[in-house]
């Protein structure tokens, strides 16, 4: 069994959401807000995990489909459907990302003795996008390490997306 690491576990509050019936966590400090899921412009050649961007205030931002990027069918939008705007690293600077969610359960507050190793087996996403799992009474909820889910490279190439986007709007006088 792969064992949780302890000191990336910083903050002790998580914000829980469904996905596919699953329940999973990511740190309350990484979102920024959660929104109704809206209109979003399909890119065209991007890859299929990435559902769209959105106007937020004026700013592009992609939104992903963390169901299809785990390897999951589309999640069907539903009224509980909505979007998780978060901060990602890139580099040296942050980069705002949406992850389309099909609802947002609750904030838990999380000790380190609730935290447990990952198994290497029985669940449906890679292992490494796994900081561990919480256990909440009888059952566990699976704490995502958003850095990993976006590798540095996909995020690079959602800043590019971003920008080339933000770069046609200001040329179509958008």
């Amino acid at each position: 069994m792969a064992t949780a690491s302890p000191e990336r576990i910083e903050q002790q509050q998580y914000l829980t959401f469904l996905l596919a019936g699953e329940e999973y966590a990511i740190s309350i400090l990484k979102v920024k807000e959660i929104i109704e899921y809206d209109t979003l412009t399909v890119v065209p050649r991007t890859p299929k995990w990435i559902r769209g961007v959105m106007n937020l205030r004026g700013s592009v931002v992609p939104v992903i489909d963390v169901a299809v990027k785990f390897g999951m069918e589309e999640r069907p939008v539903i009224r509980t459907t909505c979007i998780v705007i978060m901060e990602g690293q890139l580099a040296t600077q942050s980069a705002t990302i949406g992850i389309v969610v099909d609802a947002v359960s609750q904030v838990l507050d999380l000790s380190k003795d609730d935290i447990r190793g990952v198994p290497e087996f029985g669940t449906r996403i890679h292992v490494d996008y796994l900081l561990g799992m919480a256990q909440v009474g009888k059952k566990f909820t699976m704490l995502l390490d958003v850095e990993k889910v976006l590798s540095s490279d996909e995020l690079l190439n959602l800043e590019e997306l971003s920008v080339s986007v933000n770069a046609g709007m200001a040329n179509s006088g958008v």
